[in-house]
């Protein structure tokens, strides 16, 4: 019996992130869910969010997932996404100036499906970028 989670995060592209961690924390339809070891199994409908791996040496991994599913089963996690990116490998300045500019079509309500998808992957980018600075202690250059 493996003593912590075996997470893996996986986008159509590839691997983003895997290794062993004491938690996982993400969004789902229902709410936001932890995961430590032992959980019982679990398979959910993963929201846009910045997931959170407590990876099983301290280091706290920030993840911008854009939707996806979760699975939980024998203490091993998958996160199965549309699309990730690692906090430290996206700019939350990029996201929120794509977030400004489609915020006409938002206000117009002339988003298409794959439209809102971009929004939602942005708005994820942008909370993962946030989280990604605060526990680095890096000051925002986002204004709220």
């Amino acid at each position: 019996m493996a003593s912590e989670l075996q997470v893996g995060v996986v986008a159509p592209d590839g691997q983003v992130w895997q290794g062993e961690a004491v938690s996982v924390i993400v969004r789902t339809t229902e709410g936001d869910i932890g995961i430590q070891r032992n959980h019982e199994p679990v398979m959910a409908a993963m929201m846009p969010c910045a997931a959170e791996v407590v990876a099983s040496d301290g280091r706290r991994e920030i993840i911008a997932v854009g939707g996806g599913f979760i699975s939980v089963y024998d203490n091993r996690v998958s996160l199965l996404s549309e699309t990730a990116s690692l906090a430290g490998e996206v700019s939350p300045q990029e996201a929120d100036k794509e977030l400004a500019e489609m915020q006409p079509k938002v206000d117009s309500a002339e988003m298409t499906d794959q439209d809102w998808r971009r929004y939602h992957q942005l708005e994820a980018q942008l909370k993962a970028g946030e989280r990604y600075a605060q526990l680095h202690g890096q000051a925002s250059e986002i204004a709220a």
